[in-house]
C-alpha cells in the first residue's frame, strides 16, 4: 500500500536549525521553504492566539507558493506573567530576560499547523509546557551572552545548550522547549494518514537524553 509521504514531499515552513534537527527524527524526508510573515502582535491578542495565529500565517505563506507537498509550520513563543518574550535584540536585552526568568517558571507555547493543500485539509496543535529555571549566576549568565547564542532563542536561552543548562526539573515536552512538539506533530500527521517510519518518541527521548513523562498522554490526546 502506498502511504501519503511515499507520494508527497513534506515542507517545513522554518528555517530554524533547531526545527529541522527535531523534524529529522520522525525518519520522514522533507524539504525547507522559510516563511516570512509579520510577527507583530495585535492589540489585546493572547499568547495562545499569537502563537496560532503566526503558525498559521507560516504554514498559509508556504502553501501558497508551493504545490503539492503538504506543510508544517510552527511558531514557538516564551510567556512570563502574561508577557511575550521574543528573541532578544542585543546582549542587554538577553541579560534582562535571563535575570528576570531565573529562579521561576514560565511557559513555552508552540502552535503547529498542518496544511494539506491537495485534501485542503488543515490542522492546528498546541503545545504548552511549564519550564522551571535554575538559579543560575550573573557570571553565568555574562558567559552564555558571550557565547552569542541567546540572540536567535525566545526568551535569550536554548534549553539544550550543554554549557548553560538554564532549566532544572522539567516535567513536560523537551522538545516544544526547543521549538517543535514532536508528539504533538505525531499525532497530527497521523490524522492525516501519513507513516512515521520512526518511533518519535523514543527517537527523541534518545536524542535529548530527557525520559519523558508526557508523551503517552500527548500521543492520547489528553495533553
Amino acid at each position: 500500500m502506498t502511504t501519503e509521504n511515499e507520494t508527497r514531499p513534506l515542507i517545513l515552513a522554518s528555517a530554524s536549525p533547531r526545527r529541522r534537527e527535531l523534524l529529522a527524527l520522525t525518519g520522514l524526508a522533507f524539504q525547507v521553504a522559510p516563511a516570512q510573515v509579520d510577527e507583530t502582535p495585535l492589540p489585546d491578542e493572547s499568547p495562545e492566539a499569537f502563537v496560532r495565529r503566526i503558525s498559521w500565517d507560516k504554514a498559509e505563506t508556504v502553501a501558497g507558493q508551493r504545490s503539492p507537498g503538504m506543510v508544517v509550520a510552527a511558531d514557538t513563543i516564551v510567556v512570563d506573567e502574561g508577557r511575550i518574550l521574543g528573541k532578544p535584540a542585543d546582549a542587554a536585552e538577553a541579560r534582562q530576560m535571563l535575570q528576570a526568568l531565573r529562579g521561576r517558571s514560565h511557559r513555552v507555547l508552540t502552535a503547529v499547523s498542518v496544511i494539506d493543500p491537495r485534501s485542503g485539509n488543515r490542522l492546528p496543535d498546541l503545545a504548552c509546557t511549564d519550564v522551571p529555571m535554575r538559579e543560575y549566576g550573573d557570571q553565568e549568565i555574562e558567559g552564555y551572552i558571550a557565547s552569542g547564542d541567546p540572540f536567535d532563542k525566545a526568551g535569550a536561552y536554548a534549553i539544550q545548550h550543554a554549557g548553560f543548562r538554564p532549566v532544572n526539573g522539567l516535567r513536560g515536552c523537551y522538545a516544544n522547549v526547543m521549538g517543535l512538539p514532536l508528539c504533538h506533530l505525531a499525532r497530527t500527521l497521523r490524522r492525516l494518514s501519513v507513516t512515521l517510519p520512526r518511533d518519535v518518541p523514543q527517537a527523541c527521548q534518545a536524542h535529548t537524553g530527557y525520559d519523558c513523562p508526557v508523551y503517552q498522554d500527548v500521543l492520547e490526546g489528553r495533553l
